[in-house]
């Protein structure tokens, strides 16, 4: 069955008596997956809207602002033509000529926000410009506002259309981009790997088409169908797809990427050239041409400098004050641990960190007084791989302490590590210390101190696989920002709500 955002490419136009083919450009117009057409002109009514919205709350804080506008009837009308609509199309022209719009940068990333705030700065920008150079007198006050309201329900609208965008690309795998892989069998099935862990990105591998022949697949089970030797457009065509992804080193003869560029002109699909630089975020990916050749070069990760302070002093800051706010609430555990069974309230045990350095982790107890003698009987029920011991319905937890452990309430004595500088709100989870040397890829997690929550606890928790685990924190170790932290922060609080992963 084709899929419902499929294309159809045109044939060729006939070749004109001179011998000359016409410009791809000038044959049939695209016709390309269209989900983001509508998904933009329903963007561009909540953005006419918010600003609106924005404007009329500034209005109503600072109506002496406005209030020489309202002595006759037209100045009113005027005020409000200017307020309530003028301006608003400005805000559209803005975020449009800042790419906020473009389909490359919708439903995934951080591009699309930063280009939200980049044309709200543009709009301050303009009208303090204009302001100055008319002579109007407004309240820097309404106008700071009004601006500061606008991008706030812009990004709110923002992020509202993604998660329903995100939603129907996951439930019904519509509003995507279905693509062909070209490359040899491990490096497509490698990014097939990559773009397949988030559905929410929109990108739908439908075939594989390998440049070292089928040899290289026989015996292999592919998870979609595996092609070779033939015309890449007229696969793309067969399958339905929109997207070609060149996969790792597929092109290895001089020119042959650019002549599948120009093989693609006029046709409508995309082309995505995937190197073999996995889990490196963007920000540290640059290209720098040289005489035509784009070099993409890799900075190495942050793990010193102002922002590295920042996090520092906001992680013994946040301790802080939440051992402060939160102490009625330890008085309550420890109540009911204490009134579901004998024996200390708080659990310690030691566990690696920042360096290899080994300390004790703070935690409430969750589990009766024997826990570690009965461990040995339990082994063999184990449900997780790696260094980890997780069992779903684990007898040595006491029933309190199932509800801790759901709702996260036992990891909140780790402030205490934070504030000793332990720990970071944000980091690898730390890994007991009676496991041995950590070898291999491993390693890696102990440059950074280890978090109370982390990319591996908002991405799945106990229901990952200890590579994905791995994995995740590997990537947050080398792609690591202030503004991640944050974004972790904030998803932290879905996940634990959820009780997705916790037992």
């Amino acid at each position: 069955m084709r899929h419902g955002d499929s294309f159809e490419i045109q044939p060729p136009a006939p070749r004109p008596p001179n011998g000359v083919p016409r410009n791809a450009w000038a044959r049939a117009r695209r016709r390309v997956s269209r989900w983001h057409r509508p998904y933009t002109a329903i963007l561009l009514l909540l953005d006419f809207a918010a600003t609106a919205l924005a404007s009329w709350v500034s209005i109503s804080l600072f109506e002496q602002a406005t209030a020489g506008f309202n002595d006759t009837d037209d100045n009113a009308t005027w005020f409000h033509t200017v307020t309530y609509l003028l301006l608003p199309l400005g805000w559209l022209i803005v975020l449009w000529g800042n790419r906020a719009y473009d389909r490359r940068y919708l439903g995934l990333g951080t591009d699309e926000f930063k280009r939200v705030i980049r044309a709200s700065v543009t709009v301050a920008a303009s009208v303090s410009f204009l302001a100055f150079s008319t002579k109007t007198d407004l309240s820097r006050f309404a106008v700071a506002t009004a601006v500061i309201a606008a991008m706030v329900f812009l990004l709110i609208v923002r992020l509202q259309a993604r998660f329903v965008l995100h939603t129907i690309r996951k439930r019904t795998g519509q509003a995507a981009h279905r693509m062909v892989l070209i490359g040899t069998l491990p490096e497509a099935l490698e990014v097939y790997t990559a773009v397949t862990r988030s559905p929410a990105a929109g990108l739908i591998p439908v075939a594989i088409h390998l440049t070292d022949g089928y040899a290289a697949a026989r015996g292999i089970e592919t998870p979609v169908p595996v092609f070779a030797g033939r015309d890449v457009l007229a696969l793309v065509r067969e399958v339905g797809a929109d997207t070609i992804a060149v996969c790792g080193s597929a092109s290895a003869e001089p020119g042959e990427l650019r002549r599948l560029a120009w093989q693609l002109e006029g046709s409508g699909v995309d082309l995505i050239v995937a190197p073999q630089l996995t889990d490196i975020a963007g920000p540290r990916v640059h290209i720098r041409p040289i005489e035509g050749l784009p070099l993409l070069h890799v900075e190495e990760p942050t793990l010193s400098g102002l922002s590295w302070l920042a996090k520092n002093l906001l992680d013994r800051v946040a301790a802080g004050v939440g051992l402060l706010v939160l102490a009625p609430v330890f008085a309550l555990v420890a109540l009911a641990i204490r009134l579901s069974d004998r024996g200390p309230v708080f659990f310690r045990q030691p566990r690696v960190g920042h360096e290899g350095r080994t300390f004790r982790v703070w935690k409430f107890r969750t589990m009766y007084e024997n826990a570690e003698e009965r461990l040995a009987a339990l082994v063999d029920q184990n449900e997780t791989d790696g260094m980890l011991f997780k069992i779903r319905q684990d007898p040595r937890v006491f029933p309190i302490g199932r509800f801790l452990r759901a709702s996260s309430l036992d990891e909140l004595p780790q402030l205490i590590n934070v504030l000793k500088g332990e720990m970071s709100l944000v980091g690898p989870r730390p890994l007991p210390a009676d496991d041995g040397d950590f070898l291999g890829d491993v390693r890696r997690r102990l440059l950074v101190r280890p978090g109370m929550t982390g990319l591996w606890q908002v991405s799945g928790r106990s229901d990952l696989s200890w590579d994905e685990a791995v994995r995740l924190d590997l990537y947050y170790v080398d792609n690591w920002s202030l503004a991640y932290d944050l974004s972790i922060l904030w998803r932290t609080i879905g996940v634990v709500l959820a009780r997705k992963g916790a037992y």
